[in-house]
C-alpha cells in the first residue's frame, strides 16, 4: 500500500480526545445534563472544482497573452483560491469543505513542462505546480481524472507523494490483486457548536475509459470497474461506517454515453446514473464533461431522495458550492436539504499569495515556449480548419506520414502506401510566417497523444471516414451554409473530426450520415477496397477512442512513446523551415449533391 494511502486511510479513522469526550458527552440525555435539547440545524459548505487541467494562471501559454475566450471567462487556480477564501470567510473555514474532481496535471505547457521537461520524478525534481498550489489553497481531496495516468503511472505517484490531500479512486484497481489502487475515499469530521459532530464521506470515482485512453501505461497494471458497480460498493460501507453525508467526487459526465461503444462495458458518464441506481448518496461532484451545469437533481429509484449534482466549467473557471442543511434526528445528523450553485471566477482578482508562490515557474515555462526553433514559408491558422482543408492540419499529417515512412524503413511494411489522421484539436492554433516558437507549434497538439502506425484496407477507410463525416450537420442542397451550424452534430467534439491525407474524397454533407463520401481515391485512382494501407494514428484513436471503426483491432506495425507534440517540434528543429508548399494541398472538400460548399482558395 503507498505511503499516501495509509496516511490519508489512517486519518479518516483518527479521532482527536476533544472530540471522542464530545461523543461521550452526545450519549448523556439533555435533560440529565441540565440543559435544554441543543440547536438541532447545521449547515456547511462544499466547494468543488474539476478539469483543472494544469490551469493556475490565468494565462495562455499557445498565444502568450492573458486567457480569453468568446464569453470572455477566466481560468485558473489562482482566482479559484480568492473565491475559496471569500467562501471561507463568509461560511467561517470550519464549516467548508474543498474537493476536486479530476483531471489536474495535464493540459497546459506550465503542466507539461513539469512531466516532460523538467519533470518532478527526475533526482531532486521540483514539486509540480498543481500540487503546490492546490495545498496552498487547501484542498481536502480530489479525485482521480483519465488524464492524470497520461504521463504513466511513475509520475502520478510522485504528483500524489507531492499532496497533501488524498487522491481518491474507488474504481482505479491493482490488476493483480483489485484492490483499491488509490485510497477509494477521505472521511473527516466537522465540529459543530452544540458537540455533535458531522461525519462527512468523499468518495472518488474515475473513468473507466483510462483502460483504453491510456491502455499502454495501464495495461497489466491497473483496472478499471465501472462507477455504479464500485459506488454501490463502498457507499453502503461508508455508511456503516458512520458517515452522515456521502459525497460522491466522480470524473464522469451526466449523459449516460460513452464516446467508446461497446469496447469496455462501463459507462464513461455515468454520474447521473450513479445517482439514480446507488442509495445513500447525497450529492455528486461532477467532472469530465467540460460543461457548467450549476444545478441538476436526479431522482434514486430506490429511496425516491432527490440527489444534488453540479459541474463547474473546466480550468477553473467556476467554482461549485453545495449547500448542506442538517437537521438532528432520531440521534442521528439527517440532511434536510442540500442545493448548489456556480461562482464565476472572472469575478474574482487572482490571489497574490498564489501568484508569488509560483511566480518563477511560470517565468520559466513562457521563457521555455518563447523559444525560436524554426521558420514558416507563409501563414497558418486553423479558424477553417473545421470545413476546410487547411494547411495547418495537412502540416501535422504531413509530419506524421514522414515519421511512420521513416520508422518502417526496410521492415515488411516498407513498401505499403502511408496515410495520416489528423484533427483541428484548436480553432485558434495559428503559424506565422517567419519565425516559429515551440508554443506555436505546440499549440496544433494540445493531448499528450503519442504516435502509431496500424494496417487498414482501402474497404476499412471509407468506413472510417463515414464515420468521421457525421460530424457535420445534414444540409439539403441550395442556399447559403452557415459554418457556426454545420460542424458537431450530435455533439461530436472537434477532435472527433478526423481529416485522412493521403486520399482523395469529398463529403456530401446533404446525404444522411453513413453514405457521404464521393470519389475516393489513392494515388489519382479510385481507391482499391482489398488494398492495404499503413494509417499514422494517435494512440487516443488508435485505443478506440471516438469508437471509429476496424483502428483499434488493426495490425500495429509501429508505436512510438514520443508525444506526437515532441515529434512535430522536433520536425521543426530538425528541418529548419515549414515549407508550406510541400504539403498545402487540397484533397478533401465538402459538396452537397456534386456541388462545392465553400470557395476552394
Amino acid at each position: 500500500m503507498p505511503l499516501n494511502r495509509r496516511k490519508f486511510l489512517g486519518r479518516t479513522a483518527a479521532t482527536s480526545a476533544g472530540a471522542a469526550l464530545a461523543a461521550a458527552a452526545a450519549t448523556v440525555p439533555a435533560e440529565a445534563r441540565g440543559h435544554e435539547r441543543p440547536p438541532r440545524r447545521y449547515a456547511f459548505t462544499v466547494m468543488g472544482t474539476t478539469d483543472l487541467h494544469g490551469n493556475v494562471f490565468n494565462w495562455d501559454y499557445f498565444t502568450d497573452a492573458e486567457f480569453d475566450d468568446s464569453a470572455h471567462n477566466d481560468v485558473g487556480l489562482a482566482k479559484i483560491s480568492t473565491l475559496v477564501d471569500q467562501v471561507r470567510k463568509e461560511k467561517g473555514r470550519r464549516n467548508t469543505l474543498l474537493i476536486d474532481a479530476g483531471d489536474t496535471i495535464q493540459g497546459t505547457q506550465l503542466s507539461y513542462y513539469y512531466a516532460r521537461v523538467d519533470p518532478i520524478t527526475g533526482a531532486n525534481g521540483p514539486v509540480h505546480p498543481m500540487a503546490q498550489a492546490m495545498n496552498a489553497i487547501g484542498y481536502d481531496a480530489a479525485a482521480l481524472g483519465n488524464h492524470e495516468f497520461n504521463y504513466g503511472i511513475p509520475v502520478l505517484r510522485k504528483f500524489e507523494e507531492q499532496c497533501e490531500f488524498p487522491l481518491l479512486g474507488a474504481n482505479a484497481l491493482d490488476a493483480r490483486t483489485l484492490r483499491p489502487a488509490f485510497p477509494p475515499y477521505w472521511m473527516t469530521r466537522l465540529r459543530t457548536p452544540f458537540g455533535r459532530d458531522v461525519k462527512v464521506a468523499v468518495l472518488g470515482l474515475t473513468n473507466p475509459g483510462i483502460a483504453i485512453w491510456d491502455k499502454v501505461n495501464v495495461q497489466g497494471k491497473m483496472t478499471f470497474p465501472g462507477l455504479e458497480e464500485q459506488a454501490a460498493k463502498w457507499v453502503p460501507r461508508l455508511r456503516s461506517m458512520g458517515a452522515d453525508v456521502v459525497i460522491v467526487s466522480a470524473h464522469s459526465g451526466t449523459s449516460g454515453t460513452s464516446s467508446y461503444g461497446d469496447q469496455v462495458p462501463h459507462v464513461e458518464n455515468a454520474a447521473a446514473l450513479v445517482a439514480e441506481q446507488v442509495a445513500g448518496i447525497d450529492a455528486i461532484l461532477v467532472g469530465h464533461a467540460h460543461l457548467e451545469i450549476p444545478e441538476s437533481r436526479v431522482v434514486n429509484k430506490e429511496t425516491g431522495r432527490e440527489v444534488v449534482l453540479s459541474e463547474p466549467l473546466k480550468w477553473g473557471q467556476r467554482l461549485t458550492l453545495f449547500d448542506f442543511e442538517l437537521e438532528w434526528e432520531r440521534g442521528r445528523w439527517q440532511v434536510a436539504s442540500v442545493s448548489a450553485k456556480v461562482l464565476n471566477s472572472s469575478t474574482a482578482e487572482e490571489d497574490p499569495r498564489i501568484v508569488r508562490l509560483l511566480g518563477d515557474e511560470h517565468e520559466k515555462v513562457v521563457g521555455y515556449v518563447n523559444q525560436v526553433i524554426g521558420t514558416c514559408s507563409e501563414a497558418m491558422a486553423a479558424t477553417e480548419a473545421p470545413y476546410k482543408d487547411a494547411p495547418i492540419v495537412d502540416f501535422i499529417n504531413h509530419v506524421q506520414s514522414e515519421t511512420v515512412k521513416a520508422a518502417l524503413a526496410g521492415t515488411e511494411y516498407a513498401a505499403l502506401p502511408v496515410l495520416s489522421q489528423a484533427s483541428c484539436f484548436s480553432r485558434t492554433a495559428a503559424i506565422p510566417a517567419g519565425e516559429v516558437t515551440i508554443r506555436q507549434v505546440a499549440g496544433l497538439y494540445p493531448f499528450e497523444n503519442t504516435l502509431e502506425a496500424r494496417v487498414l484496407t482501402g474497404a476499412q477507410l471509407k468506413d472510417y471516414l463515414e464515420f468521421s463525416a457525421r460530424y457535420y450537420v445534414q444540409t439539403p442542397a441550395g442556399g447559403d451554409v452557415d459554418p457556426a451550424k454545420l460542424t458537431n452534430a450530435s455533439g461530436t467534439p472537434d477532435y472527433n473530426y478526423d481529416a485522412v491525407g493521403g486520399l482523395t474524397y469529398e463529403i456530401d454533407i446533404a446525404k444522411a450520415p453513413g453514405s457521404r463520401i464521393v470519389g475516393l481515391s489513392f494515388d489519382g485512382k479510385p481507391i482499391d477496397e482489398k488494398a492495404q494501407f499503413v494509417l499514422a494514428v494517435n494512440n487516443y484513436r488508435a485505443s478506440g477512442g471516438g469508437n471509429f471503426p476496424h483502428v483499434a483491432t488493426a495490425k500495429q506495425v509501429w508505436a512510438n512513446s514520443e508525444e506526437i507534440r515532441n515529434t512535430i517540434i522536433a520536425w521543426v528543429q530538425a528541418k529548419g523551415t515549414i515549407d508550406v508548399s510541400r504539403f498545402g494541398t487540397v484533397d478533401w472538400k465538402l459538396t452537397r449533391d456534386g456541388a462545392p460548399v465553400f470557395q476552394l482558395s
